[in-house]
């Protein structure tokens, strides 16, 4: 019997399949609020077992893109409770993915007031999307004050707590992809030298620090966290110590009880592959659930999970060109081709208009 369209548990919660869909940034929160359209959206791929929102910023600091949701104004969690009654009327569960940018975001992707912060006084290589003026360098960040990693912190807890009031079954802390969480872990965006910086106790410790924060908020069987060992996005280079690190990591996190753990392996993208030997060291030092992600097919994630490497799998782009996708797998009908020119528009093309069977 296939274990991939049977029902499974996460916590509390029963899940109708092993099937996750993936956080993917989608830029349809017109003012960074959370709307109709993205209701549908959602509700379209609600058979999956546990959906998983796109990065949506605890703060204004964090709103690195255009048109990405927050979570931190009475008028986003009402936007957010249009997509948890949507998802839930149809049996879905979901959780928000909490996304801080720090350094990767630009002042003219902020609203009045806001500032791109970050570990260290380190600007990514590269270059950004505005909305304004188009694709611009990344700045360089503030670097954060003792005063900043105490706001950010209660900033990610009071998010939980909105997520849990807009009525989502948990939340999941962004640490990968070289979003702020991360960008404290790495040794080339972390340059500091206090208790946040140089050893890898430290670098990891704003990082331990928020996710004890949303236990402490919402409890610790809705939080889980996505981390990308391996990841380079957004200038993370490779180091030499970074199987040891996430070796750590997994072990802290442990510690604290965590939900889950969301392991990214983008090689499917160009990225380097996560050796076997990192996902394993996870399966090992983690004993919550783990939930793998990169390139599955529907064979290949059965395949996994029959081997017991994890728990659920997570798919990112065939959910979206597939709102149907369990039925699809599940039946073996031809799939969608996801546009990517369409990936980060406004609008419904490329969004809500994606066939279903019928």
């Amino acid at each position: 019997m296939s274990q991939l369209f049977s029902p499974t548990t996460i916590g509390s919660l029963t899940l109708r399949n092993h099937l996750v869909m993936a956080p993917m940034t989608r830029n349809r929160a017109t003012g960074n609020v959370p709307n109709e359209l993205m209701a549908e959206y959602y509700a379209q791929r609600a058979s999956a077992g546990l959906i998983i929102t796109e990065g949506t910023s605890p703060s204004p600091n964090g709103l690195g893109y255009p048109r990405i949701p927050g979570i931190f104004s009475r008028e986003q969690i009402a936007g957010w409770k249009l997509v948890t009654d949507a998802v839930h009327a149809k049996g879905g569960k979901l959780f928000v993915q909490l996304m801080h940018g720090g350094r990767i975001g630009h002042p003219l992707n902020l609203p009045a007031g806001a500032r791109v912060l970050g570990p260290s006084a380190v600007a990514a290589e590269g270059e950004i999307y505005t909305d304004a003026e188009g694709m611009k360098p990344y700045v360089v960040p503030q670097e954060m004050t003792d005063g900043d990693i105490k706001s950010t912190i209660e900033e990610f807890a009071q998010a939980a707590r909105h997520a849990i009031e807009a009525g989502f079954d948990g939340i999941e802390l962004h640490s990968a992809n070289g979003y702020l969480l991360e960008q404290f872990i790495r040794p080339n965006s972390n340059q500091r030298n206090d208790l946040y910086g140089g050893a890898l106790e430290n670098r990891a410790r704003f990082v331990l620090e928020v996710a004890d924060a949303a236990i402490k908020a919402i409890g610790k069987e809705r939080v889980g966290i996505r981390l990308s060992p391996y990841g380079i996005f957004n200038d993370m280079p490779l180091y030499p110590a970074m199987e040891a690190d996430y070796t750590y990591l997994a072990r802290e996190l442990n510690a604290l009880g965590l939900l889950y753990i969301h392991l990214v392996d983008h090689s499917s993208m160009g990225a380097p592959e996560v050796p076997a030997s990192i996902k394993a060291a996870f399966r090992k030092e983690f004993k919550g659930k783990l939930i793998l992600s990169g390139g599955y097919d529907a064979a290949r994630a059965e395949s996994d999970l029959a081997e017991g490497m994890c728990d659920l799998i997570a798919v990112g782009r065939a959910f979206l060109a597939n709102p149907d996708l369990v039925a699809r797998w599940e039946s073996g009908a031809a799939l969608n081709e996801p546009d990517m020119t369409t990936f980060y528009m406004s609008g419904t093309k490329g969004y809500t208009d994606y066939p279903a069977l019928s």
